[in-house]
């Protein structure tokens, strides 16, 4: 719910009032850097709450370390699920499950080098009222690192305008995520974050389950269509020959680093263009290194993977025998090692695509189905393919977490 700058006397009163009332006060900096498209930048942000039974009033000092801001918009997620902002001043407020936003009041937008804006609220809070320890300007974390400009895109009006007919059941399908996933804006881990981190591609490595030989030709087959698979997905992102609504990967290249087996005989080839793992079992198949994979490594440290950042993995494919169906997630996707096989050569390998799409965040929808579609792959069994309906769901996503990329 949105919440508007509180008036300058009720405020001061407010604040007043409540520091009387202090029991605990907290105080958390963070550093670091914001990286608008482009160019990089700099931010400090210093959190402090005053608190008493059921209540607080809270300050959040950012200053600009970077260049002149025209605009900005602070981020940061409550830890504890009772936590809520109940009125703010100094930007306009607004709460989305554990996720606060704050945009730049009329008379606070421009943010020089080296000037600072304090955002303030009032807020409540039950059993817990532990302090956020990460925040954002302008959707890149301050984390004390200096990092790379991230490529240049052209600014353009946020074009969603999906078809009509869509319209209405693609606002459903968000409003569904949102009140069925409290935590989906402070998860770091899709497929979003994982392109980001790699500055336009995505590591995989194989989980061959199965005791079947894997001969140099059909690694290539299977890298080949993997490849062609995600490929898919990053098309619906793109308009005209460019990325839709900024996306500023027009083409996404499909890395795989490694193979895990059983047995090392598994394997008919001895070249090293992929790591290969040979008896680490994890859930009773094959895995390929953890200190390598950036699912238990999301603080990109990869210090202790054998190859070093360059090998590490962002997704599993798991290729287990005899299965049917499939599974999916910011790990990556486990689908039948015989189905994928016989599939090589389909255009659309429909259960790897839908497991694919889980990765970017796409839910399944198991019992109901938006107005306006009757089929769709993220509705399994009734499409196989990726629809105009999955598309926007995707750039859906784009639009709703693009902003904590600088876009």
């Amino acid at each position: 719910m949105p919440y508007g700058p509180a008036p300058a006397g009720l405020a001061g009163l407010a604040r007043r009032a409540m520091a009387a009332l202090c029991a605990v006060m907290v105080a958390v900096v963070t550093m670091g850097v914001v990286s608008p498209a482009g160019a990089s930048a700099g931010c400090r942000a210093v959190y402090t709450a005053s608190q008493w039974r059921s209540g607080f009033t809270a300050t959040v000092q950012v200053t600009n370390l970077g260049g002149p801001l025209d605009g900005w918009t602070l981020e940061w997620d409550f830890p504890h699920p009772s936590q809520t902002v109940v009125q703010g001043w100094n930007g306009t407020f607004e709460r989305r499950a554990n996720r606060v936003t704050v945009t730049a009041a009329e008379h606070n937008a421009a943010l020089g080098t080296g000037t600072s804006v304090s955002p303030g609220f009032n807020g409540s809070w039950s059993g817990a009222n532990p302090a956020p320890t990460v925040f954002t300007l302008n959707g890149v974390t301050c984390t004390g690192r200096l990092t790379s400009p991230v490529p240049s895109v052209t600014s353009r009006p946020d074009p969603w305008d999906p078809p009509a007919a869509l319209a209405g059941g693609l606002a459903q399908a968000w409003r569904h995520v949102e009140d069925t996933y409290p935590g989906l804006y402070g998860f770091r881990n899709y497929v979003w974050d994982q392109i980001m981190a790699n500055r336009g591609a995505i590591n995989y490595c194989v989980r061959w389950d199965s005791d079947a030989k894997v001969t140099p030709a059909l690694r290539d087959e299977i890298h080949a269509a993997l490849a062609r698979q995600f490929k898919k997905w990053i098309d619906a992102l793109v308009e005209d020959g460019r990325g839709w609504n900024s996306w500023p990967y027009p083409d996404v290249p499909v890395r795989v680093v490694g193979w895990a087996v059983r047995e090392r005989a598994t394997l008919e080839w001895s070249d090293p263009s992929v790591d290969i793992y040979v008896g680490d079992l994890a859930d009773g198949a094959p895995q390929c290194a953890p200190h390598c994979g950036r699912f238990f490594h999301q603080d990109g440290d990869y210090s202790r993977c054998p190859g070093g950042a360059a090998r590490h993995y962002d997704m599993s494919l798991w290729l287990t025998e005899g299965m049917r169906g499939g599974a999916g997630g910011d790990w990556g996707q486990r689908i039948g090692s015989e189905y994928l096989v016989n599939a090589l050569d389909d255009d659309d390998i429909h259960i790897l695509l839908h497991e694919m799409g889980h990765g970017f965040g796409l839910d399944d929808f198991y019992d109901w189905t938006p107005a306006g579609t009757a089929g769709f792959l993220m509705k399994a069994g009734t499409a196989t393919r990726i629809t105009p309906f999955d598309t926007w769901m995707l750039r859906d996503w784009w639009r709703h977490l693009k902003h904590r990329y600088g876009y």
